[in-house]
């Protein structure tokens, strides 16, 4: 705005100056020859002097506002530069709390990071564990019923044993044993029945 008010100011200054110029060289040729020398100053001095007053009046109307223009901008210039410190040191204080936040950041990630593999490692020392555990507990498991199935076993084994036993023994007796022979077990058992009467 300000360099628009001045181009136009310096416009009409100039033609106002060329206008006057102009007058005065067509005044001077159309006028009457025979002027002598003081009255061409005379009058060359007084256009000087009104172009001067015209150039004076101009001036004084023009640069006031080209002063208040020019103020107005110094004013509009410092007020933008001070705007733009202040848009930077904005931008700074932005720039170093980021780069702090990041930081933190960073930092609060390898935190975590670090929890995770100590959280990892006493997770893997929890199931090996576990695991050691519930091996001992099925070795046991299995000791204790391998020891009930074999004493099952023998077991059955010895029922089944006695009852061969007994069984072949029915057989040899049935074959081998008459009527004297058991009269002379009821005899022996008798007398051992009365041995016993007689000790006690």
């Amino acid at each position: 705005m300000t360099k628009r008010f001045f181009r136009n100011a310096t416009t009409a200054s100039l033609a106002v100056g060329l206008t006057l110029a102009l007058a005065s060289t067509l005044w001077a040729a159309g006028g009457d020859a025979h002027y002598d020398a003081g009255t061409l100053l005379k009058d060359f001095l007084y256009r000087v002097l009104n172009f001067g007053v015209m150039v004076a009046i101009l001036g004084f109307f023009i640069t006031r506002p080209i002063k208040k223009g020019l103020a107005s901008r110094r004013e509009t210039l410092a007020k933008e530069l001070e705007d733009a410190r202040l848009a930077r040191e904005t931008a700074e204080a932005k720039f170093a709390e980021y780069e702090q936040k990041l930081k933190d950041a960073t930092a609060e990630i390898e935190q975590i990071q670090a929890e995770i593999r100590r959280e990892g490692e006493l997770e893997r020392e929890r199931i090996l564990s576990n695991a050691r555990e519930m091996a001992a507990k099925m070795a046991q498991d299995t000791e204790r019923t391998a020891t009930q199935e074999i004493a099952k076993a023998r077991l059955e084994l010895r029922k089944e044993a006695a009852a061969l036993a007994i069984s072949l023994a029915k057989d040899l007796l049935n074959k081998n044993f008459n009527d004297d022979d058991q009269k002379r077990l009821v005899d022996e058992y008798m007398d051992k029945m009365q041995r016993v009467g007689e000790l006690r």
